[in-house]
């Protein structure tokens, strides 16, 4: 197969491992709306093989039979993990710093295709602008710019569209199940790079699984495969 044109990080976490900020911003969030849940790691860990936060508080709801207004509390979270970014001293995962830079060194071009919100996305990006900056990106896809979140390859097909390519000469790096059955879906080569709250999922889906990124191994992945 040809080497890839583009490298697409699908997630937030694909950067940093937010994931246990992730966690905590729902406890603090569910304490704030009164609710006496807990969503211990195991219990997370086992939701994280959906995408959509705003969907687990809905489906936990109703599980436990409780009436509740999902998008008020999924608000909550994101305002408190938006402001956990931003207290926090936080680092690229190991190697994406430098495959980003190695890409735009050889010519590939570099995407951030997330299911999550836009204003997480800047969270993020200003939390770590010191060791990558958002200009770093060539395209960024987030919740605004879909209809249907990850499993849905639509954030894939925005970000094919606007690099111009076909998903054939892209390789995508998701941290978890639904990321990369929504890269699958949109025929993108994923590998996947789990967080530590997806360590034990199935990615069956995918090329490989790595713990570090480098390019030089993502591109004899795709070009192998």
């Amino acid at each position: 197969m040809p080497a890839p044109s583009a490298l697409l990080l699908g997630s937030i976490s694909s950067v940093v491992d937010t994931s246990e900020l992730q966690r905590r911003a729902f406890n603090d969030a569910f304490s704030h709306h009164g609710l006496d849940w807990e969503w211990d790691r195991e219990r997370y860990a086992a939701m994280l093989t959906s995408n959509g936060g705003r969907d687990r508080i809905a489906e936990y709801a109703r599980s436990t039979g409780e009436s509740v207004d999902a998008d008020a509390v999924h608000a909550t979270k994101s305002r408190i993990f938006q402001q956990l970014l931003g207290a926090s001293t936080l680092h690229p995962r190991p190697g994406v710093a430098e495959t980003v830079r190695a890409a735009h060194e050889q010519g590939l071009r570099v995407g951030l295709v997330t299911s999550t919100s836009k204003e997480n996305v800047a969270a993020l990006l200003e939390a770590v602008r010191d060791d990558l900056a958002a200009g770093e990106f060539d395209v960024v896809v987030d919740s605004s710019r879909v209809e249907r979140t990850k499993p849905d390859p639509a954030a894939y097909t925005v970000a094919l569209d606007e690099l111009g390519l076909s998903a054939g000469q892209c390789v995508a790096v998701e941290d978890n199940p639904g990321g990369v059955e929504a890269a699958a879906a949109a025929e993108v080569p994923c590998v996947a790079f789990p967080n530590e709250n997806t360590a034990s999922a199935d990615f069956g889906a995918a090329l490989a699984r790595v713990e570090a990124l480098d390019l030089a191994q993502l591109r004899d992945l795709v070009e192998n495969r």
